[in-house]
């Protein structure tokens, strides 16, 4: 998922260079609501592995 949140934000930094503001703030929305998905899902997976005893990595 982090990995999709870095292609959009490539394809808005590539969109706002060309100038498509358009395609350039959608990419760059998409970009950052994965991207707050992944650090949740981190901050979550992280939470459950200490619950379970085993130390953060």
């Amino acid at each position: 998922m982090l990995g999709w949140a870095l292609t959009f934000f490539i394809v808005a930094l590539i969109a706002g260079v060309f100038g498509f503001g358009g395609i350039a703030s959608a990419s760059a929305g998409i970009a950052q609501l994965l991207f707050v998905i992944f650090a949740i899902l981190f901050v979550i997976a992280m939470v459950a592995r200490a619950v379970r005893g085993k130390p953060p990595v």
